[in-house]
């Protein structure tokens, strides 16, 4: 008998559920805070809370896979390490395309000279004097480094020997463009080489920490991360590749909400601390995303769920509206420690510094707030930033850190770095207020919403009269963001709406009248048309509210909580790899291979070697990836244009899918 163990690393909880292979049923499943300075004490926690539930030993456990919403949150907050661009044979009109420019932000970028051709012939010679001087310079300001050469994926020879040399001379971790996919357009492939650079470091400690509390345990079985498809991959492999991991969690999600309920039409709306991930299941299954994965406004060139991500999360950060006279609060997209929770393991601290702020004469900007320090690499701080982080050595008021206002731009950089992290008034604090959680520390989370109450909004007036008040507003403001959400994802799947603007459309005038509903000489009603599983450790305590709003059947599963866990395990490896064959001329035809183009006289002797060698290549992955009973198939697209009467060959496309259940250690 077969025993899997599912684990998910969210931004606030860690998730662990097990089951019976054989009976196909959850017999083990518990929650542990995320423990950010050290993930695996966190993952200890469910894991062996889990083990004890299911009444099984660890050494009864086949198989173990991870998902994470740590990329996806990352990507989301702006946060990740510091990296560095090396592109090799692009201007900078050319990386001003596809939001490079902007997702660059601080970190360096070097421009080199190389690069190919669209026929995979060399454009210019690659300056490895200059590459080498550049990147020296760089090794100790940088977690990794990102290479994208121009027409890579034609001739990666380039990217190639660039990562050579710079992993020789810093030691540092390099992701090359043309391992992450086979399409053209650099930009958005150097785009998805540096989100991959970015997220290296983060999801190494999380696989190290996963590792390390299994090794205690005695569990030596194959680990499996789940990809952004839903799919899983071999821990291995992952360590090069975190940007799979983008929307893990999510689809995660996706695969469990399917096993628990048997649903095969619905939406499927996940809340977690940081985000709400809503998709749609048809037939049941997920869409892919045909253009890649889509997270924090990034989109990139990576296969995953068509899923629609929002910063909205129980521990989302409160703004007060100070503009117009009507006030009020907005919730996202960054994420806060809840006060409540920093207070569950610091009450002294954090309880006499609220009510110091309550006591003021004169509420100050930082009142409320505070920062706690989080792991990290802190390579490549200015002095003034490097300086405020060595005086974080512990959770601390932020009112009593900052000598100025140059040093609260600082506290910022740290922030977006990972480096830090604020804590402050949140949904799960509002939640503690009116009881309907009480994991943490009431006491504290009623303290700071006494104190944002206080505010004034742009009518001069306060906020709220008290923390139940305000703590209303903030559930209720809560339920109508994830109304947006889940609006927004319907227009977009619904196809009679294809040529309109989802936002547009789910904010609209009569959608919103419809939601009353309206009753006028015009009559208008609107409602979702499909089930709503919500999923999350939170959604019984939001989601019947939004249920009531939308007018639909929303079903809460048991288990709901530990979804993406259960998913984790339920999926299985697929590897897909894709390549092309291009003609400069009748009898020329030029297959694009990761060890060079190789020159064929006929088309369908091309287009054969090159599936031959895609089939090779996507078995030696899917089997690294940790499969077993693998299934190929192929595809070819094949494009002709017909010039006086004739048929002359363009390009082909073939792709190879590779899939197959992850190997077990017994059962």
């Amino acid at each position: 008998m077969a025993y899997l163990l599912g684990v998910d690393t969210g931004g606030t909880y860690t998730d662990a559920a097990i089951i019976d292979e054989a009976a196909q049923s959850v017999i083990g499943a518990a929650k542990s805070l995320t423990t950010r300075h050290d993930l695996a004490i966190g993952i200890g926690g469910a894991v062996d809370a889990a083990l004890a539930g299911a009444g099984i030993g660890a050494d009864q456990i086949a198989l173990v896979s991870l998902s994470t919403t740590l990329a996806t949150n990352a990507l989301v907050e702006g946060q990740g390490g510091r990296v560095a661009l090396v592109s090799i044979g692009f201007t900078e009109k050319d990386l001003d395309r596809g939001g490079l420019t902007e997702a660059l932000g601080r970190d360096p970028l070097v421009s080199i000279t190389g690069g190919h051709g669209h026929d995979g012939r060399e454009a210019a010679p690659l300056d490895e004097a200059a590459l080498l001087a550049s990147v020296s310079a760089l090794k100790g300001e940088v977690e990794a480094f990102a290479v994208v050469s121009r027409f890579a994926t034609r001739n990666p020879a380039h990217e190639k020997r660039a990562r050579d040399l710079i992993a020789q001379e810093t030691g540092r971790p390099v992701t090359c463009s043309y391992q992450l996919s086979a399409k053209l357009n650099g930009p958005k492939r150097a785009l998805t080489a540096l989100l991959n650079a970015r997220l290296v470091g983060s999801i190494a400690r999380l696989v190290a920490a996963c590792e390390r509390h299994l090794a205690k345990l005695g569990i030596s079985v194959p680990l499996m991360v789940v990809r952004g498809d839903g799919a899983l991959i071999s821990a291995a492999m992952v360590k090069e590749r975190p940007i799979e991991t983008i929307l893990s969690g999510p689809a995660a999600s996706l695969v469990g909400a399917r096993w628990l309920t048997g649903e095969r039409d619905a939406l499927v709306s996940d809340i977690g601390g940081t985000t709400t991930d809503v998709a749609l299941l048809r037939d049941g299954l997920p869409e892919i995303d045909p253009e890649g994965a889509l997270v924090g406004g990034f989109r990139t060139m990576v296969e995953a769920v068509a899923m629609r991500t929002t910063g909205l999360g129980g521990d989302s950060e409160v703004h007060v509206l100070s503009e117009g006279l009507q006030g009020g609060v907005r919730l996202g997209p960054r994420r806060l420690m809840p006060l409540s929770l920093l207070a569950h393991d610091h009450p002294e601290m954090v309880i006499e510094a609220l009510e110091k702020a309550l006591n003021a004469e004169v509420a100050l900007d930082y009142a409320g707030r505070f920062v706690v320090p989080m792991a990290g690499d802190p390579a490549g701080l200015p002095p003034r930033d490097a300086a405020l982080l060595e005086r974080i050595t512990e959770p601390m008021p932020v009112q009593g850190l900052l000598k100025s206002r140059l040093e609260g731009a600082a506290l910022d950089r740290l922030v977006a770095r990972g480096l830090v992290m604020l804590s402050g008034v949140t949904p799960s604090d509002a939640s503690h207020v009116l009881g309907t959680l009480t994991d943490w520390n009431a006491a504290a989370a009623r303290l700071g919403l006494q104190l944002m109450a206080r505010k004034r909004g742009g009518s001069g007036n306060r906020l709220a009269d008290g923390a139940e008040t305000l703590a209303r507003m903030i559930v209720g403001q809560l339920t109508e963001q994830t109304v947006d959400c889940l609006l927004e994802a319907a227009f977009a799947e619904d196809r009679a709406f294809a040529d309109h603007a989802p936002a547009t459309l789910a904010r609209h005038v009569l959608t919103r009248s419809g939601l009353t509903p309206h009753r006028g000489i015009v009559e208008l009603t609107t409602r979702i048309g499909v089930p709503v599983i919500g999923l999350g450790a939170s959604a019984p305590n939001y989601y019947r509210a939004v249920g009531e709003r939308l007018d639909c059947r929303m079903i809460l599963p048991e288990h709901a909580g530990v979804a993406n866990a259960i998913g984790a395990v339920v999926g299985q490896i697929r590897q897909m790899v894709s390549g092309v064959v291009t003609s400069a001329g009748e009898g020329r035809y030029t297959v694009h291979l990761p060890e060079g183009p190789t020159l064929f006289g006929d088309r369908d002797a091309a287009l054969d070697a090159l599936q031959a060698a895609l089939s090779h290549q996507a078995s030696d992955r899917a089997k690294r990836a940790g499969a077993e009973d693998l299934t190929l198939t192929h595809t070819r697209d094949i494009r002709e244009v017909e010039i006086e009467g004739r048929s002359m060959f363009v390009e082909a496309e073939v792709t190879v899918t590779a899939t197959g259940r992850p190997r077990i250690a017994h059962g």
